[in-house]
């Protein structure tokens, strides 16, 4: 079970449950990726559902390393992701919402 305590959120891959969690360096990678100003300025795309495909694939890819998964952005690409899109999006969402909020906020 992922503990959103810590930041975590579970991600279906393949039928297989995965820990995805947004550390400092994977945050820091995600913002040049994404060639945000901010981070805030990331989770506003989120927040106001101005978010693209590619957003949610490199969020995914930076939670799911920080959680210690071995995979890249074309494993991630290949690999059925429950819920589809709309479970990717959600998914990528709740990784941004965790990483700079406490489980009852």
């Amino acid at each position: 079970m992922a503990n959103p305590w810590a930041g975590e959120v579970a991600i279906w891959l393949d039928g297989r449950r995965h820990t995805g969690k947004l550390t400092l360096g994977v945050l820091a990678e995600l913002e040049v990726e994404l060639g945000a100003d901010s981070l805030i300025a990331l989770a506003e795309r989120f927040e106001e559902r101005r978010f693209s495909a590619r957003d949610v694939l490199a969020v995914l890819v930076a939670g799911l390393r920080g959680g210690g998964w071995q995979g890249s952005a074309e494993d991630l690409r290949r690999a059925d992701l429950a819920g589809g899109p709309v479970g990717a999006a959600r998914a990528a969402a709740e990784l941004l919402a965790r990483a700079f909020a406490l489980p009852e906020e």
